[in-house]
């Protein structure tokens, strides 16, 4: 694979020859797989009943300072496997009931899964493909993706630059990950919804952080201004945090419910009608896979 020889696939464009070094997302030329399972806690018309077939990839070249895969995005836990293992792990979870395949920060890895699953997709392999990803992409890159991805759940977490800056060390995410999201909803369309389980579509998922309320309001807004009921906005109030930040003090609590509340409210001031919400206690360390390599 020529590309990875002077790696350009997400905006942080390192150039490194991934054969022989890293660049910021930490992935060498091999795929490396932290953890595979059904996975009962994303939105509801992903798991349904049976679960997500989640395949959790290591390392992330996004890199938030909160991130709650601290152990697999940044530390690299996991174990390096080859295609024809990725084939595998997909058929096994099909096998044991996955409503889809939903491949956990991939991004680093896409031209290793186009490859991969390409061989399977329609053949073996009959259940959606679920690209779960931070949208800190380029436009090129979820454009490999065509024919391979179905379903696309996509993180939007800034709008303003200097959050990002603060919280991911990007300068430009709303930029790219906008961008990133127009191509997922021109690939795929609108939403497809058949017997309570998505088939084909995008949902856009914004983590609501601590003080940022008004940030999240204006991802509201550009999000319901530009698709209206095309998309799917899921409204999480999961954060959770794991560390004590003495530069930034906010985000050593969760969110409050007034703060939830008021993004709901304006979430419904817009006209948003199609919309996931959280109930209950979602912000547990509980929701953290207990990440275990030992079977893959």
């Amino acid at each position: 694979m020529n590309e990875l020889k002077s790696c350009t696939l997400c905006p942080r464009k390192c150039g490194v020859n991934r054969y022989k070094e890293t660049g910021v997302c930490g992935a060498n030329d091999k795929i490396k797989v932290a953890y595979y399972h059904l996975h009962m806690w994303e939105e509801p018309i992903i798991s349904g009943d049976k679960g997500s077939g989640t395949i959790f990839f290591s390392y992330c070249n996004l890199k938030c300072i909160f991130c709650q895969n601290y152990k697999i995005s940044t530390k690299g836990y996991g174990r390096e496997i080859t295609e024809e293992r990725l084939q595998e792990l997909c058929l096994e979870l099909q096998e044991k009931g996955a409503h889809n395949i939903n491949l956990v920060t991939p991004t680093h890895y896409v031209l290793q899964i186009v490859s991969s699953i390409h061989k399977i997709k329609g053949n073996e392999l009959k259940i959606p493909i679920v690209y779960n990803t931070s949208s800190y992409e380029n436009v090129s890159t979820i454009q490999m993706l065509r024919g391979i991805v179905d379903i696309y759940l996509a993180d939007l977490k800034y709008f303003d630059d200097t959050l990002a800056c603060n919280y991911s060390h990007c300068k430009d995410y709303f930029h790219y990950a906008s961008l990133a999201i127009e191509e997922m909803v021109r690939q795929v369309g609108s939403f497809v919804i058949c017997d309570g389980l998505m088939k084909r579509g995008v949902i856009v998922r914004i983590l609501i952080l601590p003080g940022h309320v008004e940030d999240t309001k204006k991802l509201v807004h550009y999000l319901y201004t530009t698709y209206h009921d095309k998309i799917i906005i899921s409204l999480m109030n999961q954060y959770t945090p794991l560390k004590k930040f003495a530069k930034y003090p906010n985000l050593n609590r969760k969110i409050s419910d007034d703060e939830y509340q008021e993004v709901i409210d304006y979430a419904l001031h817009l006209g948003i009608t199609y919309a996931f919400i959280q109930e209950g206690n979602t912000q547990s360390e509980s929701f953290i896979p207990n990440f275990d390599c030992s079977n893959i």
